[in-house]
């Protein structure tokens, strides 16, 4: 393939990834400023340099086929690409600024994160942060997002790793509860207990406990389950029961003597543990506003985590 060929295929590439991110012809040629039927025809010429169907058009909506999504994969990294050469010819700028599109679960976005947004906007303005609450699997490429905090024991491979901590899981109920109904000396009288859980999956009921060499499972039951950490931790407050939480969850509630940790020298084995992971794609260039974020939230997030 020459490369007046090459050069016009990068440029199809480019329209047929924003075809699939807007779901549609019209709303990708309102966003390029084209006609519908212009990238059509782009489309067409792209599939038939490429000998195949990328893109199965019906009159309710756009289908992409399975080499049209292996396609898609690489116009992102693509993209990337071309990111970073834009950022090459600003890296040496003292001024950080552009857009950051950081990812992070619920729960740790909402109490940990959250309160570093304004001071860290008010220290850059030229800094546009966008944040997006996420509990899954996430590809950062594919989805446009710079940033990604989980917490977990096993980070993603393939990107870079910044360690910011470590989070754990903490049992709780209120002292009214506890006084009540008493305070589980041992992980299998949780089963007398009413107990609050996700209710997101059919086994996140089944909590999984180790102390030294000695483990238990125990299937836990309650009149109240929600997958939002603070809703569920409301639920504690009031009285409905014992729950588990990542510490920074209940850590200003244990501090005011709103609930009480209950059974402290066990491990709580499950999601949302370990250690806080940033994690970002490789670049040779990094881009002043990612190394300022980083550098900010490394400095702020020792209040909110356990080392």
């Amino acid at each position: 393939m020459d490369t007046n060929t090459l050069i016009a295929l990068m440029s199809e590439l480019a329209v047929f990834k924003i075809v699939v991110d807007e779901g549609s012809f019209t709303a990708a040629a309102r966003k390029l400023g084209v006609t519908p039927s212009a990238l059509s025809k782009q489309l067409s010429r792209l599939e038939h340099t490429l000998s195949t169907k990328l893109l199965e058009r019906t009159t309710r909506k756009l289908v992409i086929t399975e080499s049209g999504k292996g396609i898609y994969n690489q116009c992102c990294t693509l993209i990337e690409a071309t990111k970073q050469v834009v950022e090459f010819t600003s890296s040496e700028h003292t001024t950080p600024s552009g857009s950051l599109t950081v990812a992070a679960p619920k729960a740790f976005l909402s109490i940990v994160l959250q309160p570093m947004v304004l001071p860290f906007l008010t220290k850059y303005p030229d800094i546009e942060l966008k944040l997006k609450a996420r509990d899954g699997e996430i590809d950062l490429i594919s989805e446009g997002i710079d940033v990604v905090f989980r917490l977990t024991e096993k980070p993603t491979e393939g990107l870079v790793l910044k360690q910011m901590g470590k989070v754990s899981l903490s049992l709780c109920g209120s002292p009214d509860y506890l006084a009540q109904r008493g305070t589980p000396m041992h992980p299998t009288e949780l089963r007398q207990h009413d107990c609050l859980y996700l209710g997101e999956t059919p086994t996140d009921h089944i909590w999984e406990f180790v102390k030294e060499n000695e483990s238990h499972t125990v299937a836990v039951t309650g009149r109240y389950a929600v997958n939002h950490s603070q809703m569920r931790l409301r639920g504690v407050m009031d009285g409905l029961g014992i729950g588990i939480f990542p510490d920074f969850v209940i850590k200003k509630a244990l501090e005011e003597g709103s609930v009480k940790q209950v059974l402290a020298d066990w491990t709580i084995k499950g999601n949302y543990q370990g250690d806080i992971a940033l994690q970002f794609a490789q670049t040779k260039f990094m881009p002043a506003r990612l190394r300022v974020f980083i550098d900010y939230v490394s400095e702020h997030l020792s209040k909110y985590t356990v080392s």
